[in-house]
Protein backbone atom coordinates (compact mmCIF):
# COMPACT_ATOMS: atom_id res chain seq x y z
CA UNK A 1 0.00 0.00 0.00
CA UNK A 2 1.37 3.42 -0.89
CA UNK A 3 2.37 5.76 1.92
CA UNK A 4 -0.11 8.58 2.66
CA UNK A 5 1.66 11.95 2.89
CA UNK A 6 0.06 15.21 4.03
CA UNK A 7 1.81 18.14 2.33
CA UNK A 8 1.47 21.06 4.75
CA UNK A 9 1.59 24.43 2.99
CA UNK A 10 0.20 27.97 2.99
CA UNK A 11 -0.39 29.08 6.56
CA UNK A 12 -0.77 32.73 7.48
CA UNK A 13 2.76 34.12 7.49
CA UNK A 14 4.07 36.84 5.15
CA UNK A 15 5.48 33.97 3.07
CA UNK A 16 2.14 32.24 2.42
CA UNK A 17 2.28 32.55 -1.39
CA UNK A 18 5.73 31.01 -1.85
CA UNK A 19 4.80 28.22 0.58
CA UNK A 20 1.79 27.37 -1.58
CA UNK A 21 4.11 27.20 -4.60
CA UNK A 22 6.55 24.97 -2.67
CA UNK A 23 3.63 22.78 -1.62
CA UNK A 24 2.20 22.36 -5.11
CA UNK A 25 5.60 21.47 -6.61
CA UNK A 26 6.33 18.96 -3.79
CA UNK A 27 2.87 17.37 -3.87
CA UNK A 28 3.07 16.90 -7.65
CA UNK A 29 6.51 15.29 -7.29
CA UNK A 30 5.28 12.93 -4.56
CA UNK A 31 2.31 11.86 -6.70
CA UNK A 32 4.72 11.13 -9.56
CA UNK A 33 6.60 8.96 -7.03
CA UNK A 34 3.44 6.97 -6.34
CA UNK A 35 2.58 8.38 -2.90
CA UNK A 36 -1.00 9.08 -1.85
CA UNK A 37 -1.02 12.82 -1.22
CA UNK A 38 -3.32 15.12 0.76
CA UNK A 39 -2.69 18.82 0.10
CA UNK A 40 -3.34 20.79 3.28
CA UNK A 41 -3.54 24.58 3.43
CA UNK A 42 -2.68 24.97 7.10
CA UNK A 43 -5.21 26.84 9.25
CA UNK A 44 -5.76 27.15 13.00
CA UNK A 45 -7.60 23.81 12.92
CA UNK A 46 -4.56 21.85 11.74
CA UNK A 47 -4.56 19.42 14.69
CA UNK A 48 -8.17 18.43 13.90
CA UNK A 49 -7.43 18.13 10.17
CA UNK A 50 -4.45 15.85 10.83
CA UNK A 51 -6.52 13.79 13.28
CA UNK A 52 -9.10 13.21 10.53
CA UNK A 53 -6.60 12.55 7.71
CA UNK A 54 -4.31 10.28 9.78
CA UNK A 55 -1.41 10.48 7.28
CA UNK A 56 1.68 8.25 7.57
CA UNK A 57 3.93 11.32 7.32
CA UNK A 58 3.77 15.10 6.92
CA UNK A 59 5.94 17.00 4.46
CA UNK A 60 6.17 20.43 6.05
CA UNK A 61 6.74 23.15 3.45
CA UNK A 62 5.49 26.13 5.42
CA UNK A 63 7.84 29.11 5.56
CA UNK A 64 7.79 31.54 8.48
CA UNK A 65 5.36 31.08 11.36
CA UNK A 66 3.83 28.69 12.42
CA UNK A 67 5.60 26.12 10.25
CA UNK A 68 9.16 27.22 10.85
CA UNK A 69 9.19 28.33 14.51
CA UNK A 70 8.55 25.02 16.30
CA UNK A 71 4.80 25.56 16.73
CA UNK A 72 3.64 23.21 13.99
CA UNK A 73 6.37 20.73 14.96
CA UNK A 74 4.88 20.63 18.49
CA UNK A 75 1.41 19.89 17.10
CA UNK A 76 2.83 17.11 14.90
CA UNK A 77 4.52 15.59 17.97
CA UNK A 78 1.24 15.73 19.91
CA UNK A 79 -0.86 14.15 17.15
CA UNK A 80 2.02 11.68 16.50
CA UNK A 81 2.43 12.29 12.76
CA UNK A 82 6.07 11.78 11.66
CA UNK A 83 7.31 14.94 9.94
CA UNK A 84 10.18 16.33 7.86
CA UNK A 85 12.85 18.95 8.58
CA UNK A 86 13.89 20.11 12.05
CA UNK A 87 12.18 19.41 15.37
CA UNK A 88 10.64 21.77 17.94
CA UNK A 89 13.79 23.15 19.55
CA UNK A 90 15.96 23.55 16.44
CA UNK A 91 13.09 25.21 14.55
CA UNK A 92 12.37 27.69 17.35
CA UNK A 93 16.07 28.41 17.88
CA UNK A 94 16.96 28.96 14.21
CA UNK A 95 13.95 31.27 13.78
CA UNK A 96 15.06 33.46 16.70
CA UNK A 97 17.96 35.10 14.85
CA UNK A 98 19.65 36.66 17.89
CA UNK A 99 19.73 33.41 19.90
CA UNK A 100 20.74 31.37 16.84
CA UNK A 101 23.72 33.68 16.32
CA UNK A 102 24.86 33.15 19.92
CA UNK A 103 24.71 29.37 19.54
CA UNK A 104 26.49 29.43 16.17
CA UNK A 105 29.22 31.75 17.43
CA UNK A 106 29.86 29.47 20.41
CA UNK A 107 30.21 26.53 18.00
CA UNK A 108 32.83 28.41 15.99
CA UNK A 109 30.67 29.71 13.12
CA UNK A 110 31.57 33.38 12.38
CA UNK A 111 28.52 35.69 12.55
CA UNK A 112 28.15 39.46 11.98
CA UNK A 113 28.33 41.84 14.96
CA UNK A 114 24.98 43.22 15.99
CA UNK A 115 22.53 44.09 18.75
CA UNK A 116 18.84 43.75 19.54
CA UNK A 117 16.88 46.95 20.22
CA UNK A 118 13.24 48.01 20.26
CA UNK A 119 11.89 49.11 16.87
CA UNK A 120 11.21 52.62 18.28
CA UNK A 121 14.80 52.96 19.47
CA UNK A 122 16.01 51.83 16.04
CA UNK A 123 13.84 54.48 14.37
CA UNK A 124 15.00 57.30 16.68
CA UNK A 125 18.71 57.32 15.82
CA UNK A 126 21.49 55.22 14.30
CA UNK A 127 22.32 52.71 17.06
CA UNK A 128 25.47 51.44 15.29
CA UNK A 129 27.64 53.14 12.66
CA UNK A 130 26.31 53.07 9.09
CA UNK A 131 26.08 51.04 6.89
CA UNK A 132 23.96 48.51 8.75
CA UNK A 133 21.00 46.19 8.27
CA UNK A 134 17.77 46.14 10.28
CA UNK A 135 15.98 42.77 10.43
CA UNK A 136 12.96 41.42 12.29
CA UNK A 137 14.14 38.81 14.78
CA UNK A 138 11.81 36.09 13.59
CA UNK A 139 10.78 36.54 9.95
CA UNK A 140 12.28 34.98 6.86
CA UNK A 141 12.66 35.87 3.19
CA UNK A 142 13.88 39.46 3.59
CA UNK A 143 10.45 40.50 4.90
CA UNK A 144 10.73 43.75 6.90
CA UNK A 145 14.47 44.16 6.19
CA UNK A 146 16.12 47.57 5.65
CA UNK A 147 19.64 48.41 4.54
CA UNK A 148 20.75 51.76 6.01
CA UNK A 149 23.62 53.36 4.09
CA UNK A 150 25.79 56.47 4.56
CA UNK A 151 23.24 58.35 2.42
CA UNK A 152 20.48 57.80 4.97
CA UNK A 153 20.49 60.72 7.41
CA UNK A 154 17.82 59.04 9.53
CA UNK A 155 16.81 55.44 10.23
CA UNK A 156 13.68 54.15 8.39
CA UNK A 157 10.54 55.61 9.92
CA UNK A 158 8.45 52.63 8.74
CA UNK A 159 9.60 50.99 11.98
CA UNK A 160 7.20 53.20 13.96
CA UNK A 161 4.12 52.48 11.86
CA UNK A 162 1.09 51.34 13.87
CA UNK A 163 0.57 48.44 11.43
CA UNK A 164 4.19 47.19 11.79
CA UNK A 165 3.73 43.41 11.91
CA UNK A 166 7.25 42.09 12.59
CA UNK A 167 7.63 42.23 16.37
CA UNK A 168 8.60 44.91 18.89
CA UNK A 169 12.33 44.18 18.76
CA UNK A 170 14.65 44.23 15.76
CA UNK A 171 18.14 42.93 15.10
CA UNK A 172 20.67 45.48 13.88
CA UNK A 173 23.78 44.09 12.19
CA UNK A 174 26.82 45.56 10.52
CA UNK A 175 26.29 45.57 6.74
CA UNK A 176 28.73 43.26 5.00
CA UNK A 177 29.64 44.11 1.44
CA UNK A 178 30.52 41.41 -1.05
CA UNK A 179 29.03 38.16 -2.24
CA UNK A 180 25.90 36.38 -1.06
CA UNK A 181 26.60 32.65 -0.75
CA UNK A 182 24.33 29.80 0.26
CA UNK A 183 24.79 26.09 0.96
CA UNK A 184 22.30 23.33 1.78
CA UNK A 185 22.71 20.35 4.10
CA UNK A 186 20.75 17.15 3.42
CA UNK A 187 20.99 14.75 6.34
CA UNK A 188 24.63 15.11 7.32
CA UNK A 189 25.82 15.96 3.82
CA UNK A 190 26.67 19.55 2.83
CA UNK A 191 25.99 20.14 -0.87
CA UNK A 192 27.57 22.70 -3.21
CA UNK A 193 27.72 26.49 -2.82
CA UNK A 194 25.70 28.97 -4.88
CA UNK A 195 26.49 32.66 -5.29
CA UNK A 196 23.28 34.68 -5.58
CA UNK A 197 23.70 37.71 -7.82
CA UNK A 198 20.71 40.03 -7.49
CA UNK A 199 19.53 41.66 -10.69
CA UNK A 200 17.60 44.21 -8.63
CA UNK A 201 19.21 46.61 -6.19
CA UNK A 202 18.37 44.86 -2.92
CA UNK A 203 17.89 41.12 -2.82
CA UNK A 204 14.39 41.32 -1.41
CA UNK A 205 11.35 39.06 -1.28
CA UNK A 206 10.37 39.65 -4.93
CA UNK A 207 13.89 39.02 -6.26
CA UNK A 208 13.99 35.62 -4.58
CA UNK A 209 10.87 34.22 -6.14
CA UNK A 210 10.40 36.18 -9.37
CA UNK A 211 12.02 34.33 -12.26
CA UNK A 212 15.00 36.39 -13.40
CA UNK A 213 15.04 38.38 -10.13
CA UNK A 214 18.46 36.98 -9.31
CA UNK A 215 21.07 34.82 -11.00
CA UNK A 216 22.44 31.72 -9.30
CA UNK A 217 26.08 30.90 -9.98
CA UNK A 218 26.76 27.22 -9.25
CA UNK A 219 29.46 26.40 -8.34
CA UNK A 220 30.05 29.80 -6.71
CA UNK A 221 33.09 31.54 -8.26
CA UNK A 222 35.17 31.73 -5.06
CA UNK A 223 38.51 30.18 -4.15
CA UNK A 224 38.47 26.46 -3.28
CA UNK A 225 39.31 27.16 0.38
CA UNK A 226 36.37 29.60 0.74
CA UNK A 227 34.07 27.14 -1.08
CA UNK A 228 35.02 24.27 1.25
CA UNK A 229 34.81 26.48 4.34
CA UNK A 230 31.22 27.47 3.45
CA UNK A 231 30.35 23.76 3.19
CA UNK A 232 32.08 22.96 6.49
CA UNK A 233 30.45 25.88 8.34
CA UNK A 234 27.00 24.98 6.94
CA UNK A 235 27.25 21.52 8.48
CA UNK A 236 28.67 22.97 11.71
CA UNK A 237 25.75 25.43 11.99
CA UNK A 238 23.22 22.68 11.11
CA UNK A 239 24.62 20.52 13.93
CA UNK A 240 25.03 23.38 16.45
CA UNK A 241 21.36 24.35 16.12
CA UNK A 242 20.27 20.69 16.16
CA UNK A 243 18.73 20.77 12.66
CA UNK A 244 17.44 17.64 10.96
CA UNK A 245 16.58 16.71 7.38
CA UNK A 246 17.23 19.62 5.05
CA UNK A 247 18.52 23.07 6.04
CA UNK A 248 20.15 25.95 4.17
CA UNK A 249 22.76 28.35 5.54
CA UNK A 250 23.17 31.86 4.11
CA UNK A 251 26.50 33.69 4.14
CA UNK A 252 28.07 37.01 3.20
CA UNK A 253 31.63 37.01 1.94
CA UNK A 254 33.62 40.22 1.69
CA UNK A 255 36.22 39.14 -0.86
CA UNK A 256 38.29 42.30 -0.32
CA UNK A 257 39.54 40.77 2.93
CA UNK A 258 42.42 38.33 2.97
CA UNK A 259 41.82 34.58 2.86
CA UNK A 260 38.55 33.54 4.49
CA UNK A 261 38.34 36.40 7.03
CA UNK A 262 35.48 38.10 5.19
CA UNK A 263 33.08 35.14 5.55
CA UNK A 264 30.16 35.27 8.01
CA UNK A 265 27.00 33.18 8.41
CA UNK A 266 23.83 35.29 8.44
CA UNK A 267 21.29 32.59 9.32
CA UNK A 268 20.16 29.01 8.91
CA UNK A 269 16.81 28.32 7.26
CA UNK A 270 15.17 25.18 8.62
CA UNK A 271 12.32 25.29 6.04
CA UNK A 272 14.02 26.36 2.80
CA UNK A 273 11.94 26.99 -0.32
CA UNK A 274 10.92 24.02 -2.46
CA UNK A 275 9.74 25.67 -5.67
CA UNK A 276 11.34 24.75 -9.00
CA UNK A 277 13.51 27.90 -8.84
CA UNK A 278 14.48 27.38 -5.19
CA UNK A 279 18.08 26.99 -4.07
CA UNK A 280 17.88 23.60 -2.35
CA UNK A 281 16.39 21.72 -5.34
CA UNK A 282 19.02 23.40 -7.54
CA UNK A 283 21.85 22.32 -5.21
CA UNK A 284 20.44 18.78 -5.03
CA UNK A 285 20.18 18.61 -8.84
CA UNK A 286 23.82 19.67 -9.09
CA UNK A 287 24.78 16.53 -7.13
CA UNK A 288 22.59 14.43 -9.46
CA UNK A 289 19.53 14.25 -7.17
CA UNK A 290 16.31 14.97 -9.09
CA UNK A 291 13.45 16.95 -7.49
CA UNK A 292 11.37 13.74 -7.17
CA UNK A 293 14.27 12.02 -5.38
CA UNK A 294 14.72 14.98 -3.04
CA UNK A 295 11.09 15.03 -1.86
CA UNK A 296 11.11 11.23 -1.57
CA UNK A 297 14.24 11.42 0.61
CA UNK A 298 12.56 14.05 2.83
CA UNK A 299 9.41 11.98 3.29
CA UNK A 300 11.32 8.76 3.99
CA UNK A 301 13.44 10.69 6.53
CA UNK A 302 10.32 11.89 8.41
CA UNK A 303 10.09 10.92 12.10
CA UNK A 304 8.97 12.03 15.54
CA UNK A 305 11.27 13.36 18.33
CA UNK A 306 13.44 15.17 15.82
Amino acid sequence: MSKHVAVLMGGWSAEREVSLRSGRASADALERNGYRVSRVDVGRDIATVLGTLKPDAALNVLHGRPGEDGTLQGILEIVAVPYTHSGVLASALAMQKDLAKTVMKTAGVPVPDGKVVSRHEAAKSHVIPRPYVIKPIAEGSSVGVFIVTEQHQHPPQELTRPDWAFGEEVLIERYIAGKELTCAVIGENPLGVIEIVPTVKFYAYEAKYAPGGSRHLLPAPVSPNVYQLVRRLSLLAHRALGCRGVSRADFRYDDRMEGTQGLVCLEVNTQPGMTETSLVPELAAYTGMKFEELVRWMVEDASLNR
